[in-house]
C-alpha cells in the first residue's frame, strides 16, 4: 500500500467540501418565477395575435367614416351586407378556386409524401440517406430562385392559368416538409407490428395502407393542417402561374391574388369595409380548421418525442 500523503506547508491536502443541499422552498420559488414568466410571455403573445384579428373582424362591420373617424371604435351597425358585397365583387369566385386547388393538392401531397417517407424510414437500400437529404434540402431551397424556370416548365406543359398546373406545383412545393415530418414519425412506430404483418403474408402495399398508415394518423393530421395553411396562404406561386395569357382566358385567381385584385379595383373610391370583409372570409376557414383539429395537431407533434 502507498504511504498516506502528509499535509505540509508546501503541498496542502485538499479535502472535499460538502455541498449544502438545496432547500425545497428555494426550488418551489424558482418554479413559481419560471411559471409566471412563461405564462406571462404566452399571454402577451396571445394578445399580439388575437387583438389584430379582432380589430380586423370588427372593422368589417364599420363604414368608411367610422374607420376614418375612430379606427379602434366599436361598430355602430352590425349588418352583414358588407360580406355580401365582398362576395359579389369576386371573393366568392376566388374562394371557390382556392377550394378546388386544395381539395386535390393536399390529399396528393399527403399520399405521395407519406409513401416516400415510409419507404425511406422502413427500408434500407443503397442511396436511402441521399434521397432523404435530397428531400430535406428541398425544404431549404428558396422558392424565389425557381420561379423563372418553373414558369417556363409549366408553360411548356401548357398548364399556365390552370388548376392542374397549380396543383402539381403545390404538391412538389409541399413534398420536402411532408417527407421530413412523416419520416421522423414512421421511425417511431413499433417494428414488431410491421414484422407481424409481413409474417402473416401481407404485401408491402397492404402493410402500408392497412397497418402502418392508420397508426400514423396523428402525424398525418398534423402535417395535413400545416400543408393546408401553407397552400391556402400561398401568394407568390399563384401570382406567377395563375395569370391569364390572353383576353379570352378566364381569371382563376385564388384568394391571396383576389384580395390584391380587390384592393386595386377600388382605386380612389376606397371601400375599406369590403376589403376587411374579404380578409375575414379568407381567414375564418383556416381558424375553424385549426381549432377543430387542435388536439390532433398537438398529439402529432408530441407523439414522436413521447414514443
Amino acid at each position: 500500500m502507498s504511504a498516506p500523503i502528509k499535509e505540509t506547508a508546501d503541498a496542502p491536502v485538499r479535502r472535499p467540501v460538502a455541498k449544502t443541499p438545496a432547500r425545497p422552498g428555494d426550488e418551489r420559488s424558482e418554479g413559481v418565477v419560471l411559471n409566471v414568466f412563461s405564462h406571462g410571455f404566452l399571454a402577451l403573445w396571445a394578445l399580439l395575435i388575437i387583438l389584430p384579428l379582432l380589430w380586423l373582424v370588427l372593422s368589417s362591420f364599420k363604414t368608411d367614416g367610422q374607420i376614418g373617424g375612430s379606427a379602434f371604435g366599436w361598430p355602430q351597425n352590425w349588418s352583414l351586407d358588407v360580406f355580401g358585397r365582398a362576395w359579389d365583387k369576386g371573393i366568392g369566385d376566388y374562394f371557390l378556386n382556392t377550394v378546388i386547388v386544395l381539395v386535390f393538392s393536399v390529399p396528393l401531397t399527403m399520399l405521395f409524401g407519406s409513401m416516400a417517407a415510409y419507404v425511406l424510414a422502413r427500408y434500407e437500400f443503397w442511396g436511402n440517406r441521399f434521397l432523404y437529404y435530397f428531400f430535406v434540402a428541398g425544404a431549404m431551397f428558396p422558392v424565389f430562385l425557381a420561379l423563372v424556370p418553373l414558369f417556363f416548365m409549366v408553360k411548356r406543359l401548357d398548364m399556365l392559368n390552370t388548376y392542374q398546373g397549380l396543383i402539381l406545383v403545390y404538391v412538389a412545393y409541399s413534398m420536402p416538409f411532408t417527407v421530413f415530418f412523416m419520416h421522423a414519425f414512421f421511425r417511431t412506430l413499433p417494428t414488431a407490428v410491421f414484422e407481424a404483418a409481413i409474417l402473416d403474408g401481407a404485401s408491402h402495399s397492404r402493410t402500408f395502407f392497412q397497418v402502418m398508415l392508420p397508426m400514423a394518423k396523428p402525424g398525418l393530421v398534423s402535417v395535413g393542417i400545416f400543408n393546408t395553411l401553407g397552400q391556402w396562404n400561398q401568394f407568390i406561386l399563384p401570382t406567377v402561374l395563375m395569370q391569364p395569357q390572353s383576353g379570352d382566358d378566364p381569371e382563376r385567381y385564388v384568394l391571396t391574388q383576389g384580395l390584391i385584385q380587390l384592393q386595386q379595383q377600388q382605386g380612389y373610391a376606397s371601400d375599406l369595409p369590403v376589403l376587411f370583409a374579404g380578409v375575414t372570409i379568407a381567414m375564418i376557414p383556416m381558424l375553424v380548421v385549426y381549432l377543430s383539429f387542435q388536439r390532433q395537431v398537438q398529439a402529432g407533434l408530441t407523439s414522436a418525442t413521447l414514443k
